[in-house]
């Protein structure tokens, strides 16, 4: 049950109004949600979270900023956008967790979260997409667990080995053909997320 907003406090449209606005893209349709529950019957990752789609939407519309940024509802979303697909009301759901996401990261909050290390397992991802264009497995599990779970790194090295014995997994990063092009769309991509804002999404609401 969603606890209402405390009335000394900001009014639950202004955390509403800013989620929406910081979400790229246009109006995300956070506010059409009827609370019918199908994003969340749909999300493959839905039994791991905290709160459903729909919950934490209800918990936006209370203006429970802070219950919100600490969810680990949003680093549980996979984005394969089936949440999307099957919203009859269309709303963005999967960019709206991409948003909570760098909210929660820039506030610090995600520190609050049970999925405390989610933040720093994408930005190994993006690392390794950046410099050699796709993922690099070995790496980004070395990486991880040795960061976060440096007894569990130790307990996977027999699996890692027998992948790389069966061809499964290389050793060491390729580069794909071309990464030149890719850095250049992935800069340009990052000039207008810095450049995105209230004052240059004209019609975002």
């Amino acid at each position: 049950m969603v606890a209402r907003q405390s009335a000394a406090g900001p009014s639950p449209g202004a955390f509403m109004a800013e989620v929406i606005d910081a979400t790229p893209g246009g109006d995300p349709h956070l506010e059409l949600c009827v609370q019918c529950g199908t994003c969340g019957g749909s999300c493959p990752s839905g039994p791991d979270m905290e709160h459903t789609p729909r919950h934490l939407f209800a918990m936006i519309r209370a203006g429970m900023r802070e219950e919100v940024l600490r969810s680990n509802t949003p680093w549980y979303c996979v984005s394969c956008y089936y949440c999307m697909v099957r919203c009859p009301q269309e709303i963005h759901i999967t960019d709206i967790m991409y948003t909570l996401k760098r909210m929660a990261i820039k506030e610090g909050l995600y520190r609050e979260s049970t999925a405390v290390a989610a933040p720093s397992f994408s930005e190994t991802f993006i690392d390794f997409v950046n410099n050699y264009g796709r993922s690099f497995e070995l790496g980004l599990a070395t990486r991880y667990h040795l960061r976060h779970h440096p007894l569990s790194a130790v307990k996977m090295a027999g699996l890692g080995l027998g992948m790389v014995r069966k061809g499964r997994m290389d050793l060491t990063p390729k580069r794909i053909e071309g990464i030149e092009q890719l850095q250049a769309i992935l800069a340009k991509a990052r000039e207008l997320a810095a450049d995105s804002g209230p004052s240059t999404r004209g019609g975002a609401r």
